[in-house]
């Protein structure tokens, strides 16, 4: 049989146990991949909420939106355009992580190549072409955590010169000795990696926390707002009483026309007050629209009817060292912090191992065969003949200035991140106490300014009376009015002070999506290194 049938029958399927042992080779190198190794943690779905039926928009996308509280934040977290921009970070870190778990993957490869030889002819030329050969080889090849890096590979002549085909199926198996040893160093990078999207949880979580804050009182002060509205035009009604009354009363001389410019500045001011609350109104609606961004095309014509009243917080305080334990453990940003140390403790570990010398052990075994054909070769691998090689390769930077300079930097970034951690737990304690006491000064506030408003009601009823008897002035009425108006506000926005820094404690003591229900990363406290 001439060489190009052998070929040809070599790879029509002739010598289907050929391939079997090529076939053989990778499987062999696939099964070492398989290998037990850090898995990349399943990713949590980044939210859930409480079940509870759709936010009440009634209507078409003009008519108004009818909420809840627990809608604002609903629609809030569904629909808020920061919100969505935010929640593609722990994705996209997540990325990384699975780059550097590439690291371990097996790499598979191959190459194919046509030569052709002429050999020098007389008088300076060329003859004839007398060989042409063609070489092929496949490999595979994985780096193991343990610093053991696998290589197998089978290759072949077909059209060898030297006068036959030839095959040889190789392992080497390369072993670090000093840098690059073990998994602590190995997998550095990927534990590095792991943390950082982990981390990227908990600032999606810290977030989070504050856009619900920020939702949850703007729709108070919304309510407010329209409260105030409320208040004020009462006033202004009232205010137009006085008027009315104080006109009739010069009309029929019991008082003099000076009164009449009191009772009207008055009114004027009422009205002023009116345009103001308005304008807050306005605000707050515009405020309490772009957080929550209900669905139905442009919200920004959008009225907003509040279904739930300002009322006083039902639950009394707790006692500020339990909000202050449970910041100390669910703070997004302290947790961020520590995530941060055991990073830093991860780089000392690995730029540590770096200050070593490379020293690494290789093993290659190998058979090979020999014949008139490519497939003969391939037959022939499983007779006697093999090769194999150890040794040692090593190199060392002289003055291993670098790799020096690397670790002391990472010794500094650690000490650094745990600086960082004692500074946040301290001004996590300050947050939290400042936030208590606001709590329970606005609480405090409610009674006070409920009885100021009783007191103030008490206060006009009494000066009205003494005017119509002609024994007060219509200034002195206007001031008991104003001072009417200013306690009925102050008391309402008592009562909504209050349930804003209930939120705003909720917020510094890391449990305001808890108390809320609602399930997100970021929610398990993160203990220190070393612990």
């Amino acid at each position: 049989m001439s060489r190009e049938s052998a070929q040809r029958s070599a790879f029509s399927g002739q010598h289907p146990r050929h391939w079997a042992v090529l076939v053989g080779c990778l499987g062999l190198i696939l099964c070492a991949a398989g290998q037990p190794r850090a898995q990349s943690p399943t990713a949590p779905d980044l939210f859930s909420v409480p079940t509870r039926p759709q936010p009440a928009v009634t209507g078409d996308a003009a008519g108004p939106l009818r909420i809840t509280v627990a809608d604002a934040v609903l629609l809030c977290l569904q629909n808020n355009r920061a919100f969505a921009v935010e929640r593609y970070n722990p994705v996209l870190t997540r990325t990384v992580e699975e780059e550097q778990r590439a690291a371990f993957d097996p790499v598979l490869g191959g190459t194919a190549s046509r030569q052709w030889d002429r050999q020098p002819g007389g008088a300076g030329g060329f003859g004839n072409l007398t060989a042409a050969s063609t070489d092929v080889a496949v490999s595979a090849a994985e780096r193991l955590p343990t610093g053991t890096s696998l290589d197998l590979g089978l290759s072949g002549r077909a059209g060898s010169s030297t006068g036959g085909d030839s095959a040889r199926l190789g392992l080497t198996v390369t072993q670090a000795l000093l840098r690059g040893f073990g998994t602590d160093a190995n997998l550095a990078t990927l534990r590095q990696a792991r943390l950082a999207t982990l981390a990227s949880e908990y600032e999606l979580r810290g977030f989070a926390q504050g856009l619900v804050a920020q939702t949850e009182q703007a729709y108070w002060d919304y309510t407010l707002a329209q409260r105030q509205i409320e208040i004020v035009e009462q006033s202004l009604a009232l205010a137009q009483t006085q008027l009315e009354e104080t006109v009739q009363r010069i009309r029929v001389g019991q008082i003099a026309e000076i009164e009449r410019a009191a009772a009207e500045a008055e009114v004027a001011l009422r009205r002023e007050n009116a345009i103001d609350a308005r304008s807050r109104l306005a605000t707050a609606r515009l405020t309490l629209l772009r957080l929550t961004n209900p669905p139905g095309g442009s919200p920004w014509g959008r009225d907003i009817e509040t279904l739930d009243a300002p009322t006083l917080p039902e639950k009394v305080l707790d006692d500020v060292e339990d909000h202050v334990q449970l910041a100390l453990r669910l703070r997004p940003e302290l947790n961020q912090a520590r995530l941060q140390l055991q990073r830093g403790e991860l780089e000392v570990v690995k730029t540590r191992n770096g200050l070593l010398p490379k020293l690494d052990a290789f093993v290659s075994l190998g058979k090979t065969g020999y014949a008139d054909s490519f497939g003969g070769a391939l037959g022939d691998l499983d007779g006697n003949g093999y090769d194999a090689r150890v040794g040692l390769t090593g190199e060392f930077p002289w003055g291993n200035r670098a790799p020096r300079a690397v670790q002391r930097r990472s010794e500094l970034g650690r000490d650094q991140a745990t600086e960082a951690v004692e500074n946040l737990l301290q001004l996590a304690q300050v947050d939290v106490r400042s936030a208590h006491i606001e709590a329970q000064r606005f609480q405090e506030r409610v009674a006070a300014t409920a009885a100021t408003r009783r007191l103030q009601e008490e206060k006009l009823r009494a000066e009205t009376e003494k005017f119509r008897v002609g024994r007060s002035i219509t200034l002195l009425v206007a001031q008991a009015q104003r001072d009417l108006l200013q306690s009925q506000i102050a008391e309402v926005a008592a009562v909504v002070n209050s349930r804003k820094a209930v939120v705003e404690l909720t917020l510094q003591d890391g449990s305001l999506l808890a108390r809320l229900g609602i399930a997100a990363p970021g929610a398990q406290a993160v203990e220190p290194p070393g612990r």
